[in-house]
């Protein structure tokens, strides 16, 4: 947990103020949950044991780095140097230096945004979707849904596809696969008949890319029977898939929607029309915004996609359905929806995605995120013995049950760490009001009343200083003893 309001500066004035380590670099891990990466930095080390904190007296929040870099000081532990060659991977036998792509957005939709993010450590991009179709942006287009410290947990668009003539995209491609030969260049595509979607690939081919992404899944769309009005329906998927692939003489895949019940019907169709893989989510249909103050002017609340860190759990359980497909056995599957971090990447892996793909994140954090996705990749994999992402792939599969097949014949207590309350009474309250009235103060800590919990855990979710913790141990529901 960050306890602490870094604004995740773009020069670092307290990196140029230190001289020595990097503070805004190790502030910024740690914002993105890669402590372990942190510690390693400052591993074998004591760089602010005597230090004048010059880096808080320039930091424009006033954030105590002095005691978090000293709180991180790992003296007696070996530094270890970071090996990136078990991120390398492949798309459909296409070799990439991680797994790591820029997906089709505004972040990959010109030359200078590509190569700024392949300079960066990119593997590569999915260049933002190339239609036939005049292209006319609403302004403004974006809208986000706010956490704790004004950080942005979804974010609501209605951006719709290249707004580039053909001409000079097709410029830009080549351009890029001769400035990085070795990215790998995706281009999406999007057509409204056969027609289209035959000479757009007829293009492609000729531009020199190394792959196609069919986008079935676009919610911001004007036109008729495109984007997402494609995706829900499988015969044109099917039919448009197979368009593709018949002229196709690179890797075809089709971008899936999320609007949709059942996302295997569509990957099916996909791969009945001869797709090497899919690639999901795109954002979800949502209500931009709504006005209730009768005194404001009125505007049009328009439906727009919404996407970021608050769709990752839908977005993991469709990569899970898609991952547990036979049909998709053996074919790649590209994921994306809310990843901020290493960890959100290697869940996406662990259910089946062979890359993941990132743009929300990039649009509030910049192309520097990939600092953080490979440190803490790499770091995590090393540390656990997981030699390459191949190896990681899938793993988790097995572990992804229905509500059905839960064993419910046990309890597991929640435990209260006395040493981190502070008395709050959140847990209290939160239990009282939405749980199972188990929880009671004494001597201004909280008891448990284990006759009355039935281990929903709601406690452990709303504590503001993590001092509730799963307790780990199972009991049975029938002869359970008190505690």
């Amino acid at each position: 947990m960050v306890d602490f309001d870094c604004l995740l500066c773009h020069h670092g004035k307290c990196s140029k103020a230190c001289g020595i380590i990097e503070p805004h670099r190790i502030l910024r891990n740690l914002y993105f949950e890669n402590r372990h990466v942190a510690e390693n930095k400052l591993s074998g080390t004591l760089p602010c044991l005597n230090c004048d904190a010059r880096c808080e007296d320039v930091c424009p929040q006033h954030v105590r780095i002095k005691d978090i870099m000293t709180s991180l000081n790992k003296k007696d532990e070996e530094k270890i140097v970071l090996d990136y060659d078990c991120l390398k991977t492949d798309f459909c036998g296409i070799p990439l230096e991680n797994p790591f792509l820029l997906s089709s957005s505004v972040v990959a939709s010109n030359y200078e945004t590509c190569a700024r993010g392949f300079s960066m450590g990119w593997a590569g991009a999915a260049f933002k979707t190339i239609c036939l179709m005049d292209i006319v942006e609403a302004s403004p287009r974006f809208s986000a849904v706010r956490g704790d410290n004004h950080r942005i947990i979804g974010f609501k668009n209605i951006e719709q596809l290249s707004d580039y003539e053909l001409k000079e995209n097709i410029e830009t491609l080549k351009r890029l696969k001769k400035d990085f030969p070795h990215k790998f260049l995706m281009v999406s595509i999007m057509g409204r008949n056969d027609e289209e979607w035959a000479y757009l690939t007829d293009v492609m081919n000729d531009a020199g890319v190394d792959a196609l992404e069919l986008n079935f899944s676009c919610p911001n769309m004007t036109a008729e029977n495109t984007g997402s009005d494609v995706g829900q329906i499988p015969e044109l998927v099917e039919r448009y898939t197979r368009v593709v692939k018949q002229r196709s003489r690179i890797p075809v895949i089709a971008k899936l929607t999320p609007n949709i019940t059942h996302i295997e019907e569509s990957a099916d169709a996909a791969i009945r029309g001869g797709a090497d893989g899919v690639a999901a989510i795109n954002t979800i249909k949502s209500l931009i915004e709504v006005q209730v103050d009768p005194k404001k002017e009125a505007f049009h609340a328009s439906i727009g996609g919404y996407s970021g860190k608050a769709v990752k759990p839908i977005a993991m359980r469709f990569i899970a359905e898609l991952g547990k497909d036979e049909n998709l056995k053996g074919r790649h599957i590209s994921a994306m929806g809310g990843v901020e971090n290493w960890k959100d990447a290697l869940e996406f892996i662990a259910l089946g995605a062979g890359t993941v793909q990132v743009t929300t994140a990039v649009m509030q954090f910049g192309y520097r995120l990939i600092h953080e996705l490979k440190d803490g990749a790499a770091l995590y994999m090393m540390k656990n013995g997981i030699r390459s992402i191949n190896d990681l792939r899938s793993t988790s599969l097995d572990n992804v049950v229905n509500v059905e097949e839960l064993d419910r014949s046990y309890i597991i207590y929640p435990k209260f760490l006395r040493e981190k309350c502070v008395g709050c009474e959140r847990c209290y309250v939160s239990c009282m009001d939405g749980g199972h009235q188990a929880i009671r103060f004494v001597d201004g800590y909280p008891q448990l009343d284990p006759l009355r919990c039935v281990g929903c855990h709601l406690c452990i979710l709303v504590c503001p200083k993590e001092a509730i913790v799963s307790s780990e141990i199972h009991v049975p529901k029938k002869g359970r003893k008190t505690n």
